[in-house]
């Protein structure tokens, strides 16, 4: 198949959150079972400045708001997955993605709603007819509504499916209902059974109602969704689409995560000979300053310090958490309040905690390979990489049974046989704090402990079973476009 993958952000040009890796990785596993696939994104700063960049001697030409506006096209390859790069300096020369700390940037609809009408003029320059147009998130959740609406008539896109996949239902892109002629949109989409939603309009509503197909990142994520709890205003939406809405659980990009080749690991290690492991923490807990004891059960956390993440537990039980005979790292930025906090307690207990308020890939593989136990105490999580990392790297997870966390990781109590983890329901600093006591009764219980930690390991969560799943949708996605 011909498969267009349009994304805001595509690791390793542009990150800011679990959308890059799977905008990296599955068009990689798709290459490997043989189909043409290639991806575009935008031509961000960084990504001028970090990589290099050929020209293609392709231009597009999108009016907004009344003027013509033209990009270059960029090209470069990931692995040997094409890379093509709207470069529009005007819209992307920036140093955020979408804003920065004081918030988004207030033309984000335009920026966002160029680079979709960009998108779909992209192929023709390239004599390249998609099959289908896999799109993430609101970002360019514009693409199947052009799709459907203003290229309905085009002979070019007549067999085109698309596929609209959600990384997080609580980023909608709703903007004012203005929007629509600043796009040049047609203005019959300001009703609530295309584009409206509570009188203004959302790029994510769009793609939902005008894709093919739309799936997200975990069956569990996928069925919370549908629920009040968890549907951010979306459920009735998402319900409305019936079994053209799915799940499919992202993977591991098991050659770029591997402990076994890790440089950045002070001593490489395999589910089969964990002595390089223990190694790893010894290293880890003097290079943090804490107490160098291979007895002391070291927990991390590498996380966004967002409120979703359950941060907001982490703090209420934090005294309970130092009462315990554990040692902690943290790792990460995010939202402010969350920082304060952290940035108050940092230096507290210089043996026994280690708080770092930044972001380091190197740094994070070191943390995955140390620690024993990795706590992820999300209040949602559509799917989550951190514990797919962690298992992989041998740091049993304890998490809260949401979204992909439940998919991902099997308590004792479920599965005695297949167990891999700790988990809790309840979104409580006490349930919280009583999971890991469980976990902390099993490190004690070193066969067992040891097991589970190899079993953990060995599991499977590669991207090549994913792509399989998502080479479905795209045929179901075709088929539709072509009835």
């Amino acid at each position: 198949m011909n498969i267009l993958l349009v994304s805001s952000e595509v690791a390793p040009f542009a990150k800011s959150g679990g959308l890059a890796d799977v905008a990296g990785a599955l068009p990689r596993a798709l290459r490997r079972l043989g189909h043409d696939v290639r991806i575009v994104l935008p031509c961000y700063r960084t990504v001028r400045q970090r990589f290099p960049l050929a020209e293609t001697g392709l231009s597009i030409e999108v009016v907004v708001d009344g003027r013509i506006r033209r990009t270059e096209v960029r090209q470069t390859t990931l692995d040997d997955v094409p890379v093509y790069l709207i470069d529009q300096p005007r819209y992307f020369d920036r140093d955020g993605l979408y804003g920065t700390s004081t918030g988004d940037y207030p033309d984000n609809a335009e920026r966002f709603g160029f680079f979709c009408r960009a998108v779909l003029e992209l192929p023709r320059l390239l004599h390249w007819r998609p099959d289908v147009l896999h799109c993430n998130d609101w970002q360019s959740g514009l693409v199947p509504v052009l799709l459907r609406t203003a290229y309905r008539k085009d002979p070019f896109f007549a067999a085109t499916g698309s596929l609209l996949t959600i990384h997080n239902l609580g980023y909608q892109g709703v903007f004012p209902a203005g929007v629509l002629d600043t796009l040049d949109l047609d203005p019959r989409l300001f009703t609530p059974a295309a584009l409206e939603y509570w009188g203004r309009i959302s790029f994510l509503k769009g793609g939902v109602v005008f894709a093919d197909r739309v799936n997200t990142v975990s069956e569990t994520y996928c069925l919370e969704t549908l629920t009040k709890e968890y549907g951010f205003g979306f459920e009735g939406i998402l319900r409305a689409r019936g079994p053209a809405y799915s799940g499919i659980l992202n993977g591991l990009d098991e050659r770029q995560w591997n402990p076994a080749t890790d440089a950045a690991l002070a001593q490489t290690y395999s589910a089969a000979d964990l002595s390089g492991k223990a190694a790893c923490k010894r290293a880890l807990q003097q290079e943090l300053g804490l107490r160098v004891d291979p007895a002391i059960p070291l927990i991390a956390m590498v996380t966004r310090l967002d409120t979703q993440k359950g941060l907001d537990l982490v703090e209420e039980a934090w005294e309970g958490l130092l009462e315990r005979k554990v040692q902690l790292v943290l790792l990460g930025t995010g939202e402010e309040m969350h920082m304060r906090f952290f940035a108050g307690v940092q230096g507290h207990h210089p043996e026994q905690v280690s708080i770092n308020l930044e972001f380091d890939d190197a740094f994070s593989r070191r943390i995955y390979a140390g620690s024993d136990l990795f706590l992820m105490p999300s209040r949602y999580e559509p799917c989550g990489l951190g514990q797919l990392i962690a298992l992989r790297y041998g740091s049993i997870p304890v998490v809260r049974r949401t979204g992909g966390l439940a998919d991902t990781v099997i308590d004792p109590a479920a599965d005695a046989a297949a167990a891999n983890g700790i988990t809790f329901g309840e979104p409580s600093p006490l349930s919280m704090l009583i999971a890991l006591d469980r976990a902390l009764g099993l490190y004690r219980q070193t066969q067992a402990w040891l097991a589970m930690v190899q079993r953990g390991m060995q599991q499977d969560f590669s991207w090549d079973r994913s792509a399989q799943h998502y080479l479905e949708l795209y045929r179901q996605a075709k088929e539709a476009r072509d009835v």
